[in-house]
């Protein structure tokens, strides 16, 4: 997100976020602290999948698709097509592109779909060691921080970004992603809950997104961390926002992150590149559902050639954090990604490119149920972990 169930190391790779009712909890139902430098309160999302008592767990080579490969993914992969198909019966046939944002942020999530099919199949999920916190990190923007359990620091900090399109999802949504990676790279990561579209346009969460990153690197001690070893992660939206908060760095004169860790990134403004032609029709991300995103974030089209959207056209792309960039090969946004590992790479920026063919958009953090998404946390987590080491 191979089988979590070879050993208690790998099955303690996978979380899988629960719905917020199901957790008690919201980003709403947070609050706002009164101070920005050291409200805290306590942040318990140890939710984990339970089966009956009688049932036997299972792995991910039990789980089988009821029907056959959809047309516009003749290849993608057993588990992947059957959390699509669970997804499907979750959200009902009206694309979510045809519904008020409103609706689309109510809608069973693909997390949702993969915990459904994780009860279906009876895969169950250790608890998490890990602790958790809540912090508002800039006026307006909380953020969920993750620290292992008995840390005494100072630890490794990854500011995580999470993915949404800038519109939808929240850090229950991707929950799972952030504790596997925290998990495997003994970091502790903050995930922000930047403010979203449309009542917030471009640059917002952009501006967001930097504030967070400027508040680890002054107040890391202050959570166990190393401000001196800090890295950005984002998935899709997210990963957008990772890689923008490297350039907006440099050109800001702030600490460069030690790495950048862009999953699916979206990284252009062109909804003609061949991942596009050729996934236009995927699930659970399509082209124009790409299209609903950028029309609910930015302010004009114009936007859409600003470099921090469009990230395979800036100008300047040197003296940025080394990357690894995952992509996913059933995904509108794969060429974008490879384009941007490629311009950085010519840039003389250090990347480790890395595509999953069979999977679809939003695989990574299932590393339970999908052994791709197992291989990718893995090696997101290891780069993590090489890139923050105590020098």
């Amino acid at each position: 997100m191979n089988s979590p169930f070879l050993s208690t190391s790998a099955a303690l790779s996978f979380r899988w976020a629960v719905p917020a009712l199901a957790l008690g909890l919201s980003l709403a139902s947070c609050g706002s602290p009164s101070s920005t430098e050291t409200a805290t309160s306590s942040d318990s999302t140890n939710t984990v999948a339970t089966t009956d008592s009688a049932t036997t767990p299972q792995g991910p080579d039990a789980i089988k698709p009821a029907g056959p490969a959809p047309a516009w993914a003749p290849n993608i992969g057993p588990q992947m097509q059957t959390v699509i198909e669970k997804l499907e019966k979750l959200q009902g046939p009206t694309p979510p592109e045809k519904l008020p944002v409103a609706e689309v942020r109510k809608a069973p999530s693909p997390a949702d779909a993969a915990m459904a099919v994780m009860a279906d199949f009876h895969v169950q999920a250790p608890p998490s060691p890990l602790d958790t916190m809540s912090k508002e990190v800039a006026p307006g923007v909380k953020a969920r921080i993750y620290t292992p359990k008995g840390a005494t620091g100072p630890l490794p900090v990854v500011v995580y970004y999470h993915g949404g399109g800038w519109v939808i999802a929240n850090l229950d949504t991707y929950d799972s992603s952030v504790r596997a990676l925290a998990e495997k790279s003994g970091a502790i990561f903050v995930s922000v809950a930047y403010r979203q579209a449309p009542e917030h346009k471009f640059p917002t969460a952009h501006n967001d997104a930097f504030a967070a990153y400027q508040w680890v690197l002054k107040n890391a001690a202050s959570i166990k961390g190393d401000p001196k070893r800090v890295a950005v992660a984002g998935e899709s939206a997210g990963g957008n926002l990772a890689a923008a908060v490297c350039m907006m760095a440099r050109d800001k004169g702030a600490m460069q992150p030690k790495h950048q860790l862009l999953v699916y990134p979206i990284a252009g403004y062109d909804l003609n590149t061949p991942s596009y032609q050729k996934n236009a029709n995927a699930k659970p991300l399509s082209k124009p559902f790409m299209a609903w995103f950028f029309d609910k974030y930015l302010r004009t089209a114009a936007d859409g050639k600003n470099p921090l959207i469009s990230l395979v056209t800036a100008p300047n792309l040197k003296g940025l954090a080394p990357a690894t960039v995952i992509g996913a090969g059933i995904d509108p946004l794969m060429s974008e990604g490879k384009t941007y590992a490629d311009k950085l790479q010519a840039a003389g920026v250090p990347v480790k490119y890395q595509l999953y063919d069979n999977v679809t958009h939003e695989f990574f953090g299932m590393g339970a149920i999908i052994p791709e998404a197992m291989q990718a946390e893995d090696l997101a987590a290891g780069e993590l972990k090489k890139a923050l080491a105590a020098q």
